[in-house]
């Protein structure tokens, strides 16, 4: 290009025209990204908020005042001492995780909003802490949390802020308290190694009790059967014997209504009294004599006509 002609551009008023709209445009053009909000100031007053997208703002007269990010934020509270309601001395840190929800509020209702809630947690975690036992701490750390965080809401509302939680990272107690608590827990870990170790020892004590018990109920048992049995065996014997003497009388009785029985009855009873006289003969010096007769022969017929009359009665009898 000509150098002639490039002067004549540069001098040449429409170009600074140009230059003075494309400048225009870029100023009164606006991108906001997204999940933030950017507060617009018309002469140092605040003017609108403007949201995520493309927005237009008047150029040279309006100006962003703030850019307010609307995502969750994580803030690091830094350590602190705060004294339980004990008298302990702890050392607490933790995270604080909020995010803007006013954007207005949070640029002209306070002058740095993040310090202001860092401070508050900081505070408020104290408070807190001075209303619980050391004990508590340890073992009711959600409740601690909730509280703090309900306290940070109601202080922070005209803040345009909201906290969501609050983690308490580490709770750091003195030396001495550490080793009284080492030593509390050591304790607590032997008593329950005894109470395990005992119960251990009644469960055994017991598992025997229990053994010695069944086998004692099993040999009763046991000895319960065998005296059933044995009573069972000796009745069935005695029954035996008895329908085996019933069976032999049987014998007896028929073989006796027979001519033949009469008469071996008869020699049989004759035979019994002779030897019951020669053993009351040798036992004593008395000798017991039949009235009618002094011989062997008498004394059995005397025995067969006793035996005969009986025998007659018995028929008139039938």
């Amino acid at each position: 290009m000509p150098l002639d002609l490039i002067t004549n551009l540069l001098s040449s008023p429409q170009l600074y025209l140009l230059i003075f709209i494309v400048v225009t445009l870029k100023l009164s053009i606006i991108f906001v990204p997204q999940n933030e909000a950017w507060l617009i100031e018309r002469f140092g007053k605040y003017q609108a908020t403007k949201e995520a997208g493309l927005n237009f703002i008047i150029p040279f007269i309006d100006s962003i005042g703030a850019k307010r990010s609307l995502k969750e934020t994580a803030v690091d509270v830094p350590s602190q001492s705060a004294i339980t309601k004990d008298n302990i001395s702890l050392v607490v840190d933790g995270v604080l995780y909020f995010r803007v929800l006013e954007p207005y509020k949070a640029t002209y209702g306070v002058d740095d909003y993040k310090f202001a809630v860092t401070q508050l947690a900081q505070t408020t975690m104290r408070s807190e802490l001075g209303k619980m036992e050391l004990d508590k701490t340890f073992e009711e750390r959600d409740l601690l949390n909730a509280n703090i965080v309900a306290a940070i809401n109601t202080a922070s509302d005209p803040w345009g802020v909201q906290v969501l939680r609050y983690e308490i990272k580490d709770i750091v107690p003195p030396s001495s308290v550490m080793e009284a608590m080492e030593a509390q827990m050591k304790a607590e870990r032997e008593k329950r190694a005894q109470i395990l170790e005992s119960e251990g020892d009644r469960q055994s004590a017991i598992n025997v009790a229990e053994g010695k018990k069944q086998a004692q109920v099993l040999a009763a048992e046991a000895d319960k059967q065998e005296q059933i049995l044995r009573a069972e065996g000796e009745a069935a014997a005695i029954l035996a014997v008895a329908d085996a003497q019933a069976q032999a009388i049987r014998k007896i009785g028929e073989a006796a209504d027979t001519e033949q029985g009469q008469k071996a009855i008869q020699l049989e009873l004759a035979t019994k009294s002779i030897e019951a006289k020669k053993a009351i003969a040798k036992e004593s010096s008395v000798v017991l004599l039949p009235e009618d007769g002094t011989n062997a022969s008498s004394m059995v017929a005397q025995g067969l006509s006793i035996i005969n009359s009986i025998n007659k009665a018995q028929k008139s009898n039938a």
